[in-house]
């Protein structure tokens, strides 16, 4: 209890820090996050669209997926330095996979006869997909986004070792100073951030499913 109490005096003491640093957290995970949707959506309704290239582009990301962070960023620095940028591209290729996958898997999973009934209503390809395939593929793609955004939120607590800013800072700061306060303070506001987050988004998920299943 004494232990706790000394993180919140903490948190107070140093709250122009904290600020700053959640502010920088928040940044490079929405700008991240808002990436790898645009990239990612429309990839996945391309290879929803041209089955064939699927696997090639799964198998792609899925192997950028399993590099290490840190690997990933000792890659990078040689070629797009330290800071904001080697992190926004390390977050983004981390970020691809689940979010094309599940957007590749909600399109083609829409129950065959509900297509071919819109077929046969006379839609189109691009009036079958925009007002049918994607609504309904939609709790999948959200649920998708989810996982991006909580493990993004996750993966920038490392983006303060290469000089990005963000929670990590705290954490960083409170390791090479043996202060185990700073360290806690840091990792409950991320894992805060990204269980809230999460929340959110699970909420807006289950919204989603219930409106496809009425």
């Amino acid at each position: 209890m004494a232990f706790l109490l000394r993180v919140l005096l903490l948190a107070i003491e140093r709250k122009s820090l904290v600020l700053v640093s959640l502010k920088e957290h928040v940044a490079i995970s929405l700008f991240a996050c808002f990436l790898i949707a645009l990239c990612g959506i429309p990839l996945g309704i391309l290879i929803a669209r041209f089955r064939t290239i699927a696997p090639w582009v799964i198998g792609i990301t899925g192997i950028l997926y399993t590099i290490p962070a840190l690997a990933l960023f000792g890659f990078m620095i040689p070629v797009l330095g330290i800071g904001i940028r080697p992190t926004l591209f390390a977050l983004f290729i981390y970020g691809l996979l689940p979010l094309v996958r599940n957007t590749y898997v909600g399109i083609t999973t829409v129950d065959p006869a509900i297509v071919e009934s819109a077929r046969g209503m006379g839609s189109t390809e691009w009036q079958l997909l925009w007002y049918v395939q994607i609504p309904l593929a939609l709790p999948v793609i959200v649920a998708g986004f989810r996982t991006v955004t909580v493990m993004t939120i996750s993966v920038a607590t490392i983006a303060a070792f290469i000089g990005a800013g963000g929670l990590g800072v705290l954490i960083f700061r409170g390791i090479t100073s043996y202060y185990t306060e700073l360290v806690v303070l840091g990792s409950f506001l991320v894992a805060a951030l990204a269980v809230g987050v999460d929340s959110v988004l699970g909420l807006v998920e289950r919204k989603l499913l219930r409106r496809v299943q009425m």
